[in-house]
């Protein structure tokens, strides 16, 4: 069949060369093209199947190795409302995001088929839990803080009295703003200079200031803020990610599953706020779970209104996950200066939407 088809194709070429030697090339370009397409077609029909299931091979690896696919916020335990309100709240601040041309994370955020566990579950049985215990392997009093910084307190009070405002601008290498997220992890050379709060507990020195005159400030009002998680070296980083994904496989989920699903709840290590010093993750004497109610107290409330004013912001607010691609923490909070967490608060942006507009 193959050569009955060549011949006849030959034959046409030599009759029409034979009556018009000037289409001489134009035709063997054309003999040429169809013998291509016709050696094509029956290479694929004598392989059609081989291709067809390595097709189908290429399309389940890439339907399932996105190791940062987002969860369903609806579904998670860190939040109160009910999964149809959360998701009709997302839905309706990815339209707003859209509009306002922020850049939104890169992975969109699908239901989720299984519940989130909180981190007692997680930590039921696990290995070493004693030791490592959840995030109060440091903890201490309000008092206890501001006893043991009051002269410091005094010192930088001094050094910072009468100084004058000046103008505000902002600058992409303002180590304030820097961006740390899943798309953008912890820069390469990246320094700081880590500074004690109280007993193990640290942070970005250049913040500490503010962050006490935060905490006192609480306490004026009657709130007694508890510092639950400051800065994380990377392999606290780790096993605290690693942790949850044994606890996630432990009931049931596959290492890919709960990759997933933990990247949602445990920052990615190198690409956590936390490990630059930053960040820092605060609840109350009277409530200190890290979940959704803590928005609702006293404290979340306060840290909501008035953390601005001293340099913090909420850094993952509810309804905004298909930006920042982390679920509604309320406890998570993030220094990025006055001015900025002034008009990041202000106008319930988030500091991807605020790089976005004002760099």
């Amino acid at each position: 069949m193959e050569n009955e088809f060549r011949e006849k194709v030959r034959q046409i070429f030599l009759k029409v060369v034979k009556k018009n030697k000037y289409l001489k090339e134009p035709m063997l370009f054309c003999m040429t093209i169809v013998l291509m397409v016709y050696y094509a077609l029956r290479h694929l029909e004598d392989n059609g199947k081989r291709y067809a299931g390595v097709g189908f091979v290429i399309i389940f690896f890439l339907l399932n190795s996105s190791f940062a696919f987002p969860i369903a916020i609806g579904a998670s335990s860190f939040v109160s409302s009910g999964a149809s309100e959360v998701k009709t709240e997302m839905e309706e601040a990815a339209v707003a995001a859209k509009e306002s041309g922020a850049v939104l994370a890169k992975e969109p955020v699908a239901e989720a088929e299984m519940v989130i566990l909180d981190d007692e579950d997680v930590m039921d049985d696990y290995e070493d839990a004693e030791h490592h215990g959840l995030e109060d392997e440091d903890q201490y009093t309000l008092d206890e803080i501001l006893e043991e910084n009051k002269d410091y307190r005094a010192e930088t009070s001094l050094a910072t009295d009468g100084q004058s405002g000046e103008e505000v601008t902002f600058s992409a290498d303002d180590w304030r703003l820097v961006l740390i997220n899943k798309q953008h992890p912890i820069p390469e050379g990246y320094h700081f200079e880590l500074v004690t709060i109280k007993g193990c507990m640290q942070c970005d020195g250049r913040i500490k200031e503010d962050l006490l005159a935060m905490l006192q400030g609480a306490k004026d009002d009657g709130v007694n803020l508890v510092i639950r998680s400051p800065y994380r070296d990377m392999s606290r980083q780790e096993y605290l990610f690693n942790r949850k994904i044994k606890g996630y496989m432990k009931n049931g989920m596959s290492y890919m599953e709960a990759y997933k699903t933990v990247s949602q709840t445990v920052t990615v290590p190198g690409a956590s706020e936390h490990q630059i010093g930053l960040a820092i993750d605060i609840t109350s004497d009277n409530y200190a779970a890290l979940d959704a109610g803590f928005g609702d107290t006293q404290a979340g409330e306060w840290l909501a209104k008035y953390g601005c004013e001293y340099g913090f912001i909420l850094r993952y607010p509810l309804g905004k996950e298909y930006i920042t691609g982390i679920e509604y923490e309320p406890w998570h909070f993030r220094y990025v200066g006055k001015e900025a967490a002034e008009i990041i608060m202000e106008k319930g942006i988030t500091l991807e939407e605020f790089m976005e507009s004002y760099l």
